[in-house]
């Protein structure tokens, strides 16, 4: 593909550059990958320990346009000496590597807290020393509970945006009490991005943060026992779909009245697209990414996926699909959880002009049918094997 064919938001011609991608075996990473490879003419450095997601777009030399623009080095940042190299060799760094599931947040707040500051250290002192560009991925979870929730059940004001919606410049982050460990990710990744923003206005790292506000598609997270530890619990959309599946009732927390906004991964990845090609744009910013538009509570998701299986599935609806269960029962004692994720889109939509396309059911849609085709006949076959024994 011809690089001066591509032009940034500003008109200028997009150089072709290095990236290493830290964590680009995962679900995030394999999409980003994609995209780089059929659409630009930039090389990356996938870094990560596993290598699954995207093994199709390592297949040997001449399988693929692209195979001299990817390479997969397996190493855990954790105790790795190539990882300096390796960010020296790249233009741009972007750190996906996080644990990332409220299940874990409370049974391993050590490994959380670690993972998700101590381990990012050295990736951000690396770019900062060599003068290299990083995107550093954070969470819509560093805001915490919104101030609304803080307020009288019947407040008239629980209903005024200024109460419930995101602001990346303005929005404190309200977190619960310390043994409520749920909070253990939030704050190791609020630290790290004022780590990351005092770089920035100490030692002139560029830098820019991206705040996912439930990003979901295909390859996310896993199907419990297929292709992930049969005791894992993994985030809502796999856990429902686990649930689809398997024929089983979905297992609302605390009644499903959380609220919550979901956006397609292939939406989202145009915006992280348009931060690594408008660094001037993009540097010193941080970025909601996130649709407002597609905002539920837990339940009607539940309901809502239940809808689109039986469509995508041909089966038919269970009697009852859903079966309420108490925070303590699913994740155990420590548990917590914030009431509203609503973004304000106004600094990514003047810095970048992105906006989000796709309805929920639209991506219910597609996920859905990439679950069911992937998964529907490994499914029944562990389901038979264990009834046989």
């Amino acid at each position: 593909m011809a690089s001066s064919a591509r032009v940034d938001l500003d008109g200028n011609p997009i150089k072709p550059i290095t990236i290493c991608m830290i964590g680009a075996g995962g679900f995030i990473g394999s999409h980003l990958c994609e995209k780089l490879m059929s659409e630009t003419p930039h090389k990356v450095l996938a870094l990560d320990v596993y290598n699954d997601k995207i093994k199709h777009l390592l297949e040997p030399e001449n399988a693929h346009p692209w195979s001299d623009r990817i390479q997969f080095h397996r190493l855990n940042i954790k105790q790795d000496s190539r990882l300096e190299g390796l960010i020296k060799m790249a233009d741009l760094t972007i750190n996906l590597a996080a644990i990332c599931t409220p299940a874990d947040y409370n049974t391993r707040p050590l490994d959380t807290i670690y993972s998700n500051f101590i381990d990012a250290l050295p990736v951000v002192k690396y770019c900062s020393e060599n003068n290299k560009r990083l995107i550093h991925f954070s969470t819509c979870e560093v805001y915490g509970k919104t101030i609304g929730s803080y307020l009288p059940k019947d407040s008239p004001l629980r209903q005024d945006p200024a109460y419930y919606v995101l602001k990346e410049d303005e929005s404190p982050c309200i977190f619960g009490s310390i043994e409520k460990q749920r909070w253990s990710y939030a704050c190791a990744k609020q630290l790290i991005e004022r780590l990351i923003y005092a770089e920035g206005a100490e030692n002139g790292l560029e830098f820019t943060i991206v705040r996912p506000f439930n990003w979901i598609g295909p390859r996310m997270d896993f199907i419990p026992g297929i292709d992930g530890p049969s005791e894992g619990v993994p985030r809502v959309l796999a856990c429902f779909s686990n649930n689809l599946l398997r024929r089983e009732p979905l297992k609302l927390v605390d009644g499903g009245q959380s609220q919550r906004t979901f956006v397609y991964i292939k939406d989202a990845i145009e915006a992280v697209m348009l931060m690594i090609e408008n660094p001037a744009r993009a540097n010193g910013h941080i970025f909601n990414v996130g649709n407002p538009n597609n905002e539920v509570t837990v339940r009607q998701l539940g309901e809502m996926m239940t809808e689109v299986y039986a469509k995508v599935s041909s089966e038919p609806k269970l009697e009852t699909p859903t079966i309420d269960v108490s925070s303590q029962e699913f994740y155990g004692v420590g548990y917590d959880d914030s009431d509203k994720r609503i973004p304000d889109m106004t600094i990514i939509n003047k810095q970048l002009g992105w906006n989000p396309k796709t309805s929920l059911w639209d991506l219910l849609e597609s996920t859905l049918t990439y679950q069911h085709r992937t998964y529907a006949e490994a499914v029944k076959k562990a389901i038979s094997q264990s009834s046989a024994i």
